[in-house]
């Protein structure tokens, strides 16, 4: 199995959707995170919760972990290797993939559990 480095980038982050036709809202391209997916569906949205206006569906609140990259698209095994301990720890993931690297969000609740988790599988948390 990889063994990766990480930081806990953040708490009080949500995933929200909207309708598939929505526009982009203003309030979703803030902040120092935030992924934007459309599919036909539904459109996805990662953000800090404050921005994230009333009756808007999201999740509960998730702690972001980024993965220290950056990886080549023909690396295999990066995000397996790092969410693997998590499922085996029962920690449910939300993954968020661009360019350079691999963010994994997962449940405020079950910060702790994810961290030994993957401290158990031998991944190294920096900062």
């Amino acid at each position: 199995m990889k063994k990766l480095r990480f930081s806990v980038a953040g708490t009080g982050f949500v995933v929200c959707r909207l309708e598939p036709d929505a526009g982009v809202p203003e309030w979703a391209a803030r902040g120092s995170f935030f992924s934007l997916t459309r599919t036909q569906e539904e459109l996805s949205i990662a953000c800090a919760a404050e921005q994230v206006p009333a009756g808007v569906k999201s999740s509960g609140r998730f702690a972001l972990l980024q993965l220290h990259g950056p990886f080549a698209f023909s690396e295999t095994g990066v995000v397996s290797s790092f969410v693997a301990p998590l499922a085996q720890a029962g920690v449910p993931v939300f993954v968020v993939s661009t360019f350079d690297t691999d963010h994994v969000l997962v449940p405020e609740e079950s910060l702790e559990a994810a961290l030994a988790a993957l401290k158990q599988a031998g991944h190294e948390r920096e900062g």
